[in-house]
């Protein structure tokens, strides 16, 4: 497990943004652990996300990682999340919670309302340690579905998430077919 806690307060002088907004693309789409001032649905374009970032400290422990999203880039895609206005403080927090191997990065985050801002959003790349990266869908679901960590098992993750989707009207084809593999894994068991 690495920790980029140190590298993420170096990356942005937070005191540069007039109104600070966070994108959140996975589990802060259903669940939020930190005060915010305000929330929007809103977009990130030529971006996707993929559950190929390992989670060694959340939904997988250092001997079994689970696996968690980060986002890949992609010509013409148009990512679904939501948006929290925040103050400097959740930092602290979010930085801690993102530690492994994520990095704060500047964005535009376009809103459903058709305005857009200049935002952060935290991504794991292919050069963090706890990178995974693609596998077949099949074998992801057995990963995932055999993970816990201390947040819960990892599956809860994926069935949240698609959830929540759903109830956004929106379609994920990569976090549909990862929560139809965990329901056939679920009922059938490891391919054989």
């Amino acid at each position: 497990m690495i920790d980029t806690q140190a590298q993420n307060k170096q990356r942005q002088n937070l005191d540069d943004f007039n109104e600070i907004w966070v994108f959140g693309y996975g589990s802060l789409i259903y669940k939020v652990d930190f005060d915010f001032l305000d929330c929007k649905t809103a977009y990130l374009l030529n971006y996707e996300r993929r559950f190929w970032q390992g989670s060694h400290d959340h939904r997988g422990t250092p001997e079994h990682p689970g696996r968690v999203l980060t986002l890949t880039p992609s010509k013409d895609s148009k990512c679904f999340g939501k948006a929290y206005k925040v103050t400097h403080e959740v930092f602290d927090h979010l930085d801690h919670r993102e530690k492994n191997g994520y990095l704060r990065h500047q964005t535009t985050i376009h809103f459903t309302d058709n305005h857009s801002i200049q935002g952060l959003v935290y991504i794991a790349s292919p050069q963090n340690p706890a990178y995974l990266g693609e596998a077949k869908i099949t074998d992801m679901a057995e990963q995932i579905y055999n993970s816990t960590g201390p947040s819960g098992p990892n599956r809860d993750y994926v069935f949240q998430l698609a959830d929540a989707l759903r109830h956004y009207n929106e379609f994920d084809q990569h976090v549909f077919e990862l929560e139809q593999a965990l329901i056939q894994y679920s009922t059938e068991g490891p391919n054989t």
